[in-house]
């Protein structure tokens, strides 16, 4: 899938990953300031959380709420990342093969720790505005 997109059509574009993501854990691939935690954030909103997101790049995870209080996503940063060990130290395997959706951010930094059901998502600048994002 392959779709083009402005800020104002997040919130649709968030809804049709959810809907045909082929599977729960999607790695976002993407230069700086490409708007991968933008759009994490409106997927989340999409899930129906009620949590206020922010990128984890200091904590490298974050937790995100079904409106009944139940773990719905972890949200994972990994650019300050050094090493996989890094990732291994913090629990990422529990993380990737629990039954929640699981968001990564910078997953070239842990390559050999990703499942292979994954779906790679990937987000090109067009312009100050426009993005395009495909998705296998």
């Amino acid at each position: 899938m392959q779709l083009k997109y402005e800020q104002k059509d997040i919130a649709n574009i968030a809804q049709k990953i959810v809907q045909e993501s082929k599977s729960k854990t999607i790695a976002f691939y993407g230069p700086m300031g490409a708007g991968k935690t933008t759009l994490i954030k409106a997927i989340i909103k999409a899930l129906g959380s009620r949590d206020e997101v922010s990128s984890p790049t200091f904590g490298l995870v974050n937790e995100y709420h079904s409106k009944n209080g139940q773990v719905l996503a972890y949200h994972f940063d990994f650019y300050r990342l050094d090493d996989e060990m890094e990732a291994l130290d913090m629990g990422i395997e529990e993380y990737i093969y629990s039954d929640q959706w699981i968001f990564i951010e910078w997953p070239e930094k842990i390559p050999s720790l990703l499942p292979e059901n994954i779906t790679k998502l990937k987000i090109e600048i067009l312009d100050a505005t426009t993005r395009e994002i495909s998705w296998d």
